[in-house]
């Protein structure tokens, strides 16, 4: 969908980015913490490098989805223990906008963790073209990966904001700094999106206080 060239330029925008996929990947590297446990349902998707064979899991997998199950079951924990140190660490530097870079956020209950959900999308065709360039993918794949996932339309319809990244970077950058400003400049975003307790009173820290209804307490 284009979310890796979304968080990037985010980045360059002056938001902390927690990149979900960058922690798998050193859990999994060489002599990653999560070999071990990997190790013992599926040994053969380890590499005589001490890492992890991501084509080989990724076959595993898609073959017997025992196999996905157990290996969420290991490094989703491991994940969120990261991101819950990296928002901590975060939080006492005063940093103001963080990204949280998660795939399958909506299908689980990371949303609740956000202050507001933005999806990036694309058509199908142009998301096509995209994942079947990468190395490994055939559409067989990509159909059983995109079973997996909200679709888009659903997406789309539970997103704070939609930013389309088929109509090239420079409209992608401006939408992306159209909803940076009203979330964070402007403060104008909905208070119903104040959900993430760890940073009540930072993004919204120079929001005016709202008045209070006439006719007695709030």
């Amino acid at each position: 969908m284009g979310k890796s060239t979304a968080a990037k330029m985010l980045a360059r925008m002056g938001y902390a980015h927690f990149d979900a996929d960058a922690v798998v990947h050193a859990l999994t590297g060489p002599h990653g913490r999560a070999l071990p446990a990997i190790a013992a349902f599926a040994p053969e998707a380890l590499s005589t490098e001490a890492e992890m064979d991501r084509r080989r899991l990724g076959d595993l997998a898609f073959r017997d989805q025992s196999v996905l199950h157990k290996l969420e079951a290991v490094l989703h924990p491991m994940v969120y223990a990261e991101n819950r140190r990296l928002l901590a660490l975060w939080q006492r530097q005063r940093r103001r906008k963080v990204l949280l870079d998660v795939p399958l956020l909506l299908e689980g209950a990371g949303e609740r963790r956000c202050d507001a959900v933005w999806v990036v999308s694309a058509p199908k065709v142009l998301q096509a073209q995209r994942a079947l360039s990468r190395p490994g993918m055939t559409p067989e794949k990509l159909r059983g990966i995109l079973n997996r996932q909200v679709p888009d339309r659903d997406k789309r319809r539970r997103a704070d904001v939609v930013i389309a990244t088929g109509l090239g970077r420079a409209i992608t950058w401006a939408a992306l700094a159209q909803a940076d400003r009203l979330l964070v400049r402007e403060h104008t975003w909905p208070p119903r999106h104040r959900r993430n307790a760890l940073f009540r009173g930072r993004i919204h820290d120079a929001r005016p206080p709202a008045s209070k209804p006439k006719g007695g307490p709030k």
